[in-house]
């Protein structure tokens, strides 16, 4: 028999096959936008090809590049006094490519450590640079972000790079630390869920994969005043003054991703914006965590819960062989991407801008007959 999102005979895949997608990367994507990109992609804008087979310096393209630009700009209220640059590489490659921009030789930056994501950015930017660890939540277990007074923020930093979110771990900061350097933050996996404090940044970045797009591209927004301020003999494509003064262009960009993209930024503009989204997060972050909490203990969760994440939900079960029979269970039932990462175990229900409140009261029912059959 068929299952969800498969195709039997000559029926085509429709909406009503979908499951629910708590992955935690890459995303679920709103239908309209994937209904869109599927109608354009033989025949985009009457060019008589896909959008990704045409050439990027074509008009056609130009007009989606420049408009996701532009759009991106006004969803999230960038300043005119910040350059936005789409990139290849994802958030990864922004580990060494932010200090190697942002640092002189003899520069340094603290790195305020909350889990997985935190520790390979400082790991990458200790290879280029002489940056120090700030603070480490390691002896707890990475079960919360510090308050601000915890942090170690030396006289000579040039920044505090922070992770906003961390999705393997499951926690976020509820606030950015207020502190008096500027911040560099990772947003990958709550990118534009939430208003951003330009005024306290020199930089954000982010993968798109988690909550604006595909896989392929991170987005980099940079006070224009620090490019080029480095002093650094840069391969081109590791300088971001390349991307600015090309906006993105001095290579083929990632331009499927970008398109995909624009159209999810359109979604979210025509949805309400940054507040909405952020109204939805905490509408469905509250439903999922008041399900966990109401469960008599048969459901927990390890973060402090001042330091829980409205997008990455983590959660255990009495014992692995009975998280092991939710997953499998779930997926039976149409919710998939479910699984902890392997580095921790468990269950990650994963609640991106795309995800419908009622999957999540789909996964909330499921959690409340499971534990009556099983506990």
């Amino acid at each position: 028999m068929a299952g969800p999102g498969s195709t039997k005979g000559d029926f085509p895949m429709t909406t009503s096959t979908r499951v629910h997608n708590f992955c935690a990367g890459p995303c679920t994507l709103p239908v309209s936008v994937l209904e869109e990109v599927r109608d354009e992609f033989l025949d985009f804008d009457g060019t008589g090809m896909s959008i990704i087979e045409a050439s990027h310096r074509a008009p056609a393209y130009d007009a989606v590049h420049m408009q996701a630009l532009a759009d991106f700009r006004s969803l999230a209220s960038v300043p005119e006094d910040f350059a936005i640059l789409f990139l290849q590489g994802g958030a990864s490659l922004q580990f060494a490519q932010v200090p190697l921009n942002l640092l002189t030789d003899s520069d340094t930056a603290g790195y305020v450590n909350t889990g997985t994501w935190a520790q390979k950015a400082l790991g990458d930017a200790e290879l280029v640079a002489p940056v120090y660890e700030a603070w480490s939540g390691a002896d707890g277990g990475f079960s919360r972000v510090p308050a601000t007074k915890e942090i170690e923020v030396r006289d000579d930093a040039r920044f505090l790079h922070v992770t906003s979110n961390e999705t393997i771990g499951g926690i976020r900061f509820p606030e950015l630390p207020s502190v008096d350097v500027p911040l560099v933050s990772d947003m990958s996996s709550d990118f534009l869920s939430r208003a951003i404090d330009w005024d306290a940044h020199d930089l954000v970045y982010g993968g798109a994969q988690k909550n604006l797009g595909p896989a392929g591209m991170a987005v980099v927004v940079v006070r224009k005043d620090r490019l080029a301020s480095h002093g650094r003999r840069l391969a081109s494509y590791l300088d971001y003054s390349t991307h600015e003064s090309n906006d993105s262009m001095a290579n083929t960009p990632p331009m499927f991703a970008i398109y995909v993209m624009g159209k999810v930024l359109k979604w979210m503009q025509a949805e309400g914006g940054l507040g909405e989204f952020d109204r939805r997060a905490t509408e469905r972050a509250s439903i999922l965590y008041g399900a966990i909490d109401g469960s008599g203990g048969w459901y927990t969760c390890p973060v402090d819960e001042a330091s829980r994440s409205y997008m990455n939900i983590v959660f255990r079960l009495p014992d692995e062989d009975l998280e092991k029979r939710f997953v499998a269970e779930a997926a039976e039932a149409g919710m998939v991407n479910l699984k902890g990462h392997r580095s921790v175990g468990g269950i990650r229900a994963s609640a991106y801008n795309a995800l419908a409140v009622d999957s999540v009261r789909t996964l909330v029912d499921f959690m409340g007959s499971f534990q009556a059959a099983n506990g």
